[in-house]
C-alpha cells in the first residue's frame, strides 16, 4: 500500500508510590490554570480556553497563541491530544472538559478540530468552537475522506508509514511526514530553523485515526468560528471552506501555511478571543 493511500484509507511498591506522587504533583499544575477559581461566579470571570493540536504536532504548536491568550487574562489549557482513533481521542478530552470549573472557549488545530466536534457534543460547559485551519466533519465523515475532497492536498507523498501493534493486537501504521518534506509540507512561512526542530519533535497520528468516521458534531449546536489558511497543503483551503459554510461558523481567511497557530499566532489569538467575547 502507497503513502497516498495509507492517509486516503488512511517497580517496587516504594518507588512505584515516588512516582504516583510525582506524577499527582505534575497533574495539578498542569489543570491548575483551569481550575483557579473554582465555584467562583464573579461575572467579570473570562472563559477558560483549551487549545488542542492535531497531527504531527503538539501542545508547544501553541506556544505563541498561549502567550498572548495569557496576556489578556484568559486561563488557558493546552490539551496533549493522544492522536491514537478519533473516538478514544475524544473520550479523552471529553473527560478534561469535564474538570474544567466554568465556560470553556474550545480551539482545535488540523485533526484536532475533529476531536473538539466529538468531545464538545453534550460538554455543557464549552460554549464556543474554533477551529484553526482544521476539520469539521459531519457525523461519519472521516479526516482522509474530507482532506480528499477537493484538490490541493499533498500531504500523502509527504508521509512515512511506520508499523507498529496497538493496544488490542492488532496492526496499524503511525504516520509522521518525513523529516526532509516537513518545513515545505507543513510550515512553508515558518522559519526553517524552527521547523527542524518541528520535524524532529512530531507526534505521529495512526491511519485508523484519520480514517475513522465522526460520531455527531457539536458544531450542530454550539457557535462556531473558523480560520481558513489559504496556502494550507494539509487541508485544502477549498475544503475549509466548505466545512465552515456547512457549519454556518464565522470565518476569516488569513494568508499561511497549515502551521497557522506558529506562523501567524495573533490572528489565531485574536480570532479565539472574538470566540470568547461571545460567551456570558
Amino acid at each position: 500500500m502507497n503513502r497516498r493511500s495509507l492517509y486516503r484509507r488512511a517497580r517496587t511498591p516504594l518507588s512505584l508510590m515516588a512516582t504516583a506522587t510525582a506524577a499527582a504533583a505534575l497533574l495539578a499544575t498542569s489543570v491548575a490554570p483551569a481550575s483557579a477559581g473554582k465555584g467562583s461566579s464573579s461575572p467579570g470571570r473570562k472563559p477558560t480556553v483549551v487549545l488542542v493540536h492535531g497531527a504531527f504536532a503538539d501542545s508547544t504548536s501553541w506556544n505563541g497563541v498561549v502567550k498572548k491568550l495569557k496576556r489578556e487574562g484568559y486561563p488557558v489549557v493546552a490539551a496533549a491530544n493522544p492522536l491514537r482513533g478519533l473516538s478514544s481521542d475524544a473520550a479523552y478530552l471529553k473527560d478534561l472538559l469535564a474538570g474544567i470549573d466554568g465556560p470553556v472557549v474550545l480551539a482545535g488545530h488540523s485533526y484536532g478540530g475533529a476531536v473538539i466536534s466529538s468531545a464538545a457534543h453534550g460538554a455543557d460547559n464549552v460554549k464556543a468552537l474554533v477551529y484553526i485551519a482544521a476539520f469539521l466533519p459531519a457525523k461519519g465523515e472521516s479526516a482522509a475522506e474530507l482532506a480528499a475532497k477537493f484538490p490541493g492536498s499533498t500531504l500523502g507523498e509527504a508521509l512515512r508509514p511506520v508499523p507498529i501493534t496497538l493496544p488490542d493486537g492488532s496492526q496499524g501504521a503511525d504516520l509522521y511526514i518525513e523529516q526532509a518534506k516537513f518545513h515545505d509540507q507543513f510550515a512553508a512561512d515558518v522559519p526553517e530553523n524552527t521547523t527542524e526542530l518541528m520535524a524532529v519533535t512530531q507526534r505521529p497520528v495512526t491511519n485508523a485515526a484519520l480514517e475513522e468516521g465522526a460520531s455527531e458534531p457539536a458544531w450542530k449546536t454550539i457557535p462556531s468560528w473558523v480560520l481558513v489558511a489559504t496556502e494550507d497543503l494539509n487541508i485544502p483551503p477549498k475544503t475549509q471552506t466548505y466545512m465552515a459554510e456547512r457549519a454556518k461558523a464565522h470565518t476569516v481567511e488569513v494568508r499561511a501555511s497549515h502551521a497557522v497557530s506558529v506562523s501567524r499566532p495573533d490572528e489565531v489569538a485574536q480570532l479565539i478571543q472574538k470566540a470568547a467575547r461571545s460567551v456570558r
